[in-house]
Formats: structure tokens, C-alpha cells, sequence
């Protein structure tokens, strides 16, 4: 099992050193979170709480996530980063192609890029991009970086996006690892078909066993039998090491862990020593006793 700490919507110069203590402490990975925009008015609802109040998101410090990762890539040398995630089709692949294939490159492969689709009409909006058949474009932005991050060259011809063969150097040296989030049917099918795992957004348990189930079923579907498909879950399970054993046996590959509720209108008022303590402690507590 590998463990992935999990910080948001906190003070953005927090977030290196956090990422400094999670590498020291033993933690696989950490998640960079993504919002592009805040509108003043919206009917949209957040997906992910049970209110779909999104008033907590206003005026929170989202340094660009692909920025971030740079940021965080450079005072680490172990530690990986998954976008928790990338709002994919929202932005044009071939440029997310080359940002993503800087980052791995000069980490070392250390990037796992997670991607999704934005809840959030007003990102389609305001980037210019239709609402409409969002699936399908963000079907074609996955092949698009999964050609262009090869290092070959590569031409498309899809419904959205064409361009002859062209190629984009450094690539990395290894492919970089593509890990859909979302709950829905397609998500979890893209997630297998298009792929290389699987990101849970939360939820209780119950709704994690049914997802769970659902992925199972669909890779035995699609004939997926890879050993290397990456499971990434929230779940209380992930605080003791027997509840890690259970998950383990789900086919969970990836904890996902945070010590606090982000979902909060204002400022985050904890402090970064009390952050780094309830990291310090799980490390302690969970990671070294599975490990």
C-alpha cells in the first residue's frame, strides 16, 4: 500500500514545506488540488459535499496546479504528485501535453497526472470551451497526452481536435501515469479503457463499496488484468492498519489521508507546525506499521 497525503485550501506557502514533511515522514505522494475560477454568481453545486454549498471555495489560495507541482517538484526528490484533479478538457491538451512531460521529465517520472472533468459550467465558459459532449472531448485530450507525452511523433484526427504528426522533446522516460477521477459510470469506465487508475473524490463507505464493486466489474468487462492499474481511495479504513489490510484486499493500491475538514468558509487558521504534527503522527501511527 502506498500512502498519499492530502492538503487544500490552505495558505499556498504552506504547501512546501508540508510537501518537505510528507517526503521525510514516508508518504508516497501528495495531491495537488485544481480551480481555475471563482464566479460571483453561479447555479452550479459542488458535487463532493452533501450540500453542494461551493461558498467555502471564495477567496482560498489556488496557485495554478501544474505551477504547484513545479514548485513542489523542486524542493523534493522523492516524493510523487497526483493532480486531485486536473480539469482536463477545460484546457488545450497539446499544452497540457508539454507542461505535463516538463514535470516528469524534470522529476524524475515522478508525476501522476490526475484528471477529470470539471463540475463547473462556468470553467467551460469562461475558457471558451462547449459544455457540451465534455466526455468525448475529454476522451480525445487523453489520447491526445498519451501520444505527445511519448516522445514520438504523433498526429490526431478526432472530432475535436486534428494536427499532423509532430513531436515535443524532453519527454520523459517513463509514460506518465493517467488517473481519472469521478464517480460516475463513465468515469469509472474511462478510467479502464483510457487510463492507468482510478481517483475516488469521497464519500462513506458504503458508496465506496459500490464504487469499488463497479470498477471491478467493469476491468473483468473490459478483460483488464494489469497489475499496475492504480486504485487511489478516502476512506476512514485508511487510519488503522487493519482497516489499510481491508482496502488492500479491495484492490486498493493508494490512501488517500488529510487531517482536516477543507470544506470551511474563510481562511484555514491551523497552524503549519499542528499540520505537520497530524502527518508525523499517522506516518507513525499507520504507515510504519504496514509498511
Amino acid at each position: 500500500m502506498r500512502f498519499t497525503y492530502a492538503e487544500a485550501m490552505t495558505q499556498a506557502k504552506f504547501y512546501a514545506p508540508l510537501a518537505q514533511a510528507a517526503e521525510a515522514a514516508g508518504y508516497t505522494s501528495m495531491t495537488v488540488a485544481d480551480s481555475l475560477i471563482y464566479p460571483r454568481e453561479s447555479d452550479s453545486s459542488y458535487p463532493y459535499t452533501d450540500t453542494g454549498d461551493r461558498e467555502f471555495l471564495e477567496d482560498k489560495e489556488f496557485v495554478e496546479t501544474m505551477v504547484m507541482c513545479a514548485h513542489l517538484f523542486a524542493v523534493t526528490s522523492t516524493l510523487r504528485l497526483t493532480p486531485f484533479v486536473l480539469k482536463l478538457p477545460v484546457r488545450p491538451p497539446v499544452l497540457v501535453a508539454k507542461q505535463a512531460s516538463s514535470l516528469a521529465f524534470l522529476s524524475d517520472n515522478r508525476l501522476g497526472l490526475g484528471v477529470g472533468l470539471s463540475p463547473w459550467p462556468e470553467d467551460f465558459v469562461t475558457l471558451g470551451v462547449p459544455w457540451e459532449r465534455r466526455g468525448k472531448r475529454m476522451d480525445e485530450c487523453m489520447d491526445v497526452l498519451r501520444g505527445l507525452t511519448s516522445g514520438e511523433f504523433f498526429g490526431y484526427d478526432g472530432e475535436f481536435y486534428s494536427f499532423p504528426e509532430l513531436k515535443q522533446s524532453p519527454a520523459p522516460t517513463s509514460p506518465i501515469p493517467l488517473l481519472v477521477g469521478g464517480h460516475s459510470d463513465a468515469a469509472l469506465r474511462r478510467a479502464v479503457r483510457k487510463g492507468d487508475g482510478w481517483m475516488h473524490a469521497g464519500g462513506d463507505g458504503e458508496e465506496l463499496d459500490r464504487l469499488l464493486t463497479r470498477l471491478a466489474s467493469i476491468r473483468a468487462e473490459e478483460g483488464d488484468t494489469r497489475d499496475d492499474f492504480e486504485v487511489h481511495v478516502i476512506s476512514y479504513d485508511a487510519y488503522d492498519p487493519d482497516g489499510v489490510k481491508r482496502l488492500e484486499d479491495r484492490g486498493v493500491t493508494d490512501c488517500i489521508v488529510g487531517f482536516r475538514v477543507p470544506y470551511i468558509l474563510g481562511p484555514d487558521t491551523e497552524p503549519l507546525a499542528k499540520k505537520v504534527e497530524h502527518l508525523e503522527r499517522y506516518a507513525e501511527s499507520v504507515i510504519s506499521r504496514v509498511s
